[in-house]
């Protein structure tokens, strides 16, 4: 099976426009104040909704996929809404007014914050672990543990995805020149020809490409070994957290309604991405249903979702994920980077929403 190739971001890509993106904050960032419940305890009119994904319109986000269709945003008070598909700096977009919220992952939005002191904060989060990975073929690589990098050429894209790599290194105590590191593009067309012995992907999307070839993988994840951090996580302003909550609120609602349905149904969150929300991208629905199971079993459900709800992110995640921006060369204080403040009030007010 092949699908187009679309210049895959690293989804961490697209840092340094953040700079330029801070000098129109404060021109673009909504000025708006606290919606305030409408009265017999409907939703309020919160106007108009702008996300921006993280990628294309596929299974990745089959929750927004079905909040939209369902109604579920309409339900929470938003007049229409805009999901905007990536590749894209969500950053900036979000910086400059683009879009009210953005899906990224804690990495990439600690990065900005960090180094362009960004007024960001990621408030809830889809996937608990984060999708990357080095992926290998059972009959060639067959990389299963940190220790079988040693020796091994490995394809890792150029950008964000280099300081990750390099920090799995680290975390594993793996000497760099221990291991060669092959420049690549997004195609894994080198690791199936031979070129590579690991190549970094994303599980689901890579991995099941090559498996869907006839070929047997084998993934060593980060999540697993010793870079755990959130990802498809929900970035938005400080602004909008501090004069427009009920928003915040109401788009995370939404979400974790869209996402309980996209986890109990993936061949129904596949196939809105292949006919209606993807239908020009000739998406294949085979691979899109495998890959809305496998984010559904492996990253958006844990033992701390069924636990504490969808979106959550624990505080033990929370300083994991802290461990992680640190061994990638970013400093930064976990308040500076997560405001769980406004989903806690949500679950309060709806306990039902965590179940």
């Amino acid at each position: 099976m092949s699908l187009p190739q679309h210049p895959r971001r690293t989804r961490l890509a697209g840092l340094t426009a953040a700079g330029a993106a801070l000098a129109l904050t404060l021109a673009a960032c909504s000025s708006g104040s606290e919606a305030e419940p409408a009265a017999g305890g409907e939703a309020a009119d919160l106007g108009e909704l702008t996300v921006q994904l993280s990628w294309i319109k596929n299974a990745e986000f089959a929750g927004e996929f079905f909040a939209d269709s369902k109604g579920y945003y309409a339900d929470a008070g938003f007049s229409s809404v805009t999901l905007n598909a990536g590749p894209g700096a969500t950053e900036s977009i979000v910086l400059s007014g683009g879009a009210d919220f953005g899906l990224s992952n804690a990495v990439a939005v600690g990065q900005v914050v960090a180094e362009e002191d960004a007024p960001l904060k990621i408030v809830g989060t889809t996937y608990q672990k984060n999708p990357f990975t080095i992926l290998s073929l059972k009959d060639g690589g067959d990389i299963a543990t940190p220790e079988d990098l040693v020796g091994k050429k490995i394809g890792v894209q150029a950008g964000g995805n280099e300081a990750l790599f390099d920090a799995l290194l680290e975390v594993n105590g793996i000497d760099p020149a221990d291991v060669e590191k092959v420049p690549v593009e997004y195609d894994p067309s080198p690791l199936v020809n031979g070129e590579v012995d690991g190549f970094l992907a994303y599980v689901t999307n890579e991995s099941i490409i090559v498996e869907a070839e006839g070929n047997e993988v084998t993934n060593l994840l980060f999540a697993d070994n010793g870079l755990p951090f959130v990802a498809e996580s929900v970035v938005t302003t400080d602004e909008m957290i501090a004069n427009e909550p009920e928003k915040v609120k109401a788009f995370l609602q939404a979400e974790i309604l869209g996402w309980k349905d996209a986890v109990a149904d993936p061949e129904e969150g596949a196939r809105l991405a292949v006919e209606e929300y993807g239908a020009d991208l000739e998406l294949d629905l085979e691979k899109e249903i495998q890959q809305a199971t496998i984010q559904a079993e492996t990253l958006v459900v844990t033992e701390e979702t069924e636990a504490n709800g969808l979106f959550t992110i624990s505080d033990d995640l929370i300083e994991q994920n802290i461990a992680t921006l640190a061994a990638a060369g970013i400093e930064i204080e976990a308040e500076d980077l997560f405001d769980m403040s406004l989903l806690t009030e949500l679950l309060e007010e709806q306990p039902e929403l965590a179940e």
